[in-house]
C-alpha cells in the first residue's frame, strides 16, 4: 500500500515537470516565432539598381524602339516613387505636377508596410505590363517575393499589396496616354519626288519609327511641340550652300575615320554612344542582328553610376532615377515631333544618290528621319537634370556598353559625356551638324524646363 502511493507520487511529480518543461518550450517557441515575425525586410539601392537593370535586360531581348524604351522606364519610375512619397515627406508627389495624374491611394498606417518593399514591387507591376516578354520579370519577381515572405510574411503581404495598389493606379493613368491609339495610326508615307523628304535606308528599308509619337501625351512639358528647334539649314544641293557643305562634312568625317580604322577615336566614341536597340547584319543569304541598349537606356546606367558614386539612399534613387526619366521620356516626345515636321532626309541616302553610291556610314542609320538628333536631345536634357541631382563637373567612369563589348569611357561632367553622345552621330555618319548642335540645344531647353516646373523635394 505505501509502494502504491509512493508511485502516484513519483507519477504526479514527473507530470508536473513535463507540464512545466511543455510550457517552457511553448514559451520559447512563441517567442522566437514573434522574433521572425518582427524581423525587418531589409532593401538596399542596389535593390533598385537591380530591378532596373532587370527591365532593362528585357527590353533588350524584346527590341523596343529608343521612344518605347523611353516610356517603359518612365512609368515603372513614377510607381515606385509615388510610393516613397507616402513614408518619407522628403518628397512631394507627381499628383497634380504630371498631366492627368490624380493622388496615389493613401497608405493604411495601422498596416506594416514597408515601403522600400512596395515601391519595388510597384515597379515590377508596371514593367511587367510594359514589356512583351512578362514572364522574364515574373521570374525574377517571385525570386524576391519568395525571400521576402520567407523574412516576414506579413509585412511581406501588407506591403505588396499596397505596391500593387499603387501599380494599378498607375497603369490606370498610363493607359490614357494615347499609346493605344498610335499603335493604329498609318504609316509613314514615302513620297520619293521630294529630294529633302525621308526615305527608308539600308540595309533593311524599314518603314519610319514610331511617325505618331507626337501623339503620346507628355510627362510635364505642355506640349510636344514646345521645345521646337531652329529650323534646320534649307535643303539645296548647290555647293555653296550650308546644307550641302554640312552634307560634305559628314562624308568627309566618315572617310577619315575609315582611313585611320580600329584606332581611330572617333570611331571608339561613335560605336560607344550607338545605343542602336536593333542592328542587322547581311551576309549573302544570312542575316543576323545584334542585339544593344537605346540611348535613354544608356542615360539611366549613367544615372545609375552617379547614384552608387554618390552612396545615395535608397529614396534617393528613385528620385534621380524619376525625374531623369521623366526629361528622357519628354525628351522623345519633343525631338519626334520635330522628326516628322521636317521629315528631312538621311546623309547615307544623298550621298549615295549624288556623291559616292558606294558609301556607307560608320554606324548602321536608324530608320527614322533625321532632324533633329535624338541622342542630341536626350542627352542634352539627361545630363541637364543629371547635373541638377549631383552637381556640375561630376567625374565618372561609363561603363554602360561594358557587357555590349564596349571599354569604359570616362567624362569630367555630364555635360561632356552629352556633347560626346552628340558628336557621336556625325563621327557614325548619320547626322548633319545641324541637328546634333541644335538637338543639344532643344534638350537643355527642355531639361531646364522639367527642373523648373517639376517639385519633387519639399521645401526645395
Amino acid at each position: 500500500m505505501e509502494k502504491l502511493k509512493f508511485m502516484n507520487f513519483l507519477m504526479k511529480k514527473t507530470n508536473k515537470r513535463q507540464q512545466t518543461l511543455f510550457c517552457l518550450l511553448s514559451s520559447i517557441i512563441l517567442c522566437v516565432s514573434c522574433q521572425k515575425e518582427e524581423k525587418t525586410i531589409e532593401i538596399t539601392p542596389n535593390n533598385y539598381h537591380d530591378v532596373v537593370d532587370t527591365v532593362t535586360e528585357v527590353m533588350v531581348h524584346d527590341i523596343f524602339s529608343p521612344p518605347v524604351a523611353s516610356r517603359i522606364y518612365n512609368y515603372p519610375n513614377i510607381a515606385a516613387y509615388e510610393v516613397i512619397c507616402q513614408g518619407d515627406p522628403m518628397y512631394k508627389t507627381l499628383s497634380g505636377q504630371l498631366h492627368n495624374l490624380s493622388p496615389v491611394p493613401q497608405a493604411d498606417t495601422t498596416k506594416s508596410i514597408n515601403f522600400k518593399v512596395a515601391a519595388l514591387v510597384a515597379y515590377l507591376e508596371v514593367g511587367k505590363e510594359l514589356v512583351f516578354s512578362e514572364n522574364k520579370v515574373e521570374t525574377y519577381r517571385d525570386s524576391l517575393y519568395t525571400s521576402w515572405e520567407s523574412i516576414n510574411k506579413r509585412s511581406f503581404n501588407d506591403s505588396k499589396a499596397y505596391g500593387l495598389l499603387v501599380a494599378k493606379h498607375i497603369k490606370d493613368w498610363l493607359s490614357t496616354d494615347r499609346y493605344a491609339q498610335t499603335r493604329t495610326m498609318p504609316k509613314f508615307s514615302v513620297n520619293t519626288e521630294d529630294p529633302a523628304r525621308w526615305q527608308p535606308t539600308p540595309p533593311d528599308y524599314m518603314d519610319g519609327i514610331e511617325p505618331h509619337w507626337r501623339e503620346i501625351r507628355p510627362s510635364i512639358i505642355d506640349s510636344a511641340s514646345q521645345f521646337t528647334p531652329s529650323r534646320h539649314p534649307d535643303f539645296s544641293l548647290e555647293k555653296d550652300s550650308q546644307f550641302y557643305k554640312e552634307l560634305t562634312e559628314t562624308y568627309e568625317v566618315g572617310n577619315v575615320i575609315k582611313e585611320e580604322g580600329e584606332t581611330s577615336e572617333k570611331l571608339q566614341i561613335a560605336q560607344f554612344w550607338d545605343c542602336n536597340p536593333y542592328v542587322s547584319t547581311h551576309k549573302g543569304h544570312l542575316m543576323f542582328a545584334t542585339k544593344k541598349i537605346t540611348p535613354g537606356a544608356h542615360w539611366i546606367g549613367i544615372c545609375k553610376i552617379a547614384s552608387k558614386k554618390t552612396g545615395s539612399d535608397f529614396n534617393k534613387t528613385i528620385y534621380a532615377y524619376t525625374k531623369t526619366s521623366i526629361a528622357i521620356a519628354d525628351a522623345f516626345i519633343s525631338c519626334w515631333d520635330e522628326k516628322y515636321r521636317s521629315n528631312l532626309i538621311r546623309p547615307e541616302t544623298l550621298i549615295n544618290q549624288h556623291i559616292d553610291e558606294n558609301w556607307e556610314p560608320v554606324l548602321q542609320t536608324p530608320p527614322f528621319p533625321e532632324y533633329t538628333s535624338g541622342h542630341s536631345v536626350v542627352s542634352g536634357a539627361a545630363s541637364t537634370v543629371l547635373t541638377e541631382i549631383f552637381g556640375d563637373n561630376f567625374s565618372f567612369n561609363d561603363d554602360t556598353e561594358l557587357k555590349y563589348g564596349l571599354p569604359i569611357r570616362s567624362f569630367v561632367s555630364f555635360n561632356q559625356a552629352a556633347d560626346e553622345a552628340a558628336i557621336s552621330r556625325l563621327y557614325g555618319g548619320i547626322h548633319y551638324r545641324a541637328a546634333i548642335d541644335l538637338g543639344l540645344e532643344q534638350g537643355r531647353n527642355l531639361g531646364r524646363f522639367v527642373i523648373n516646373k517639376l517639385q519633387m523635394i519639399a521645401n526645395d
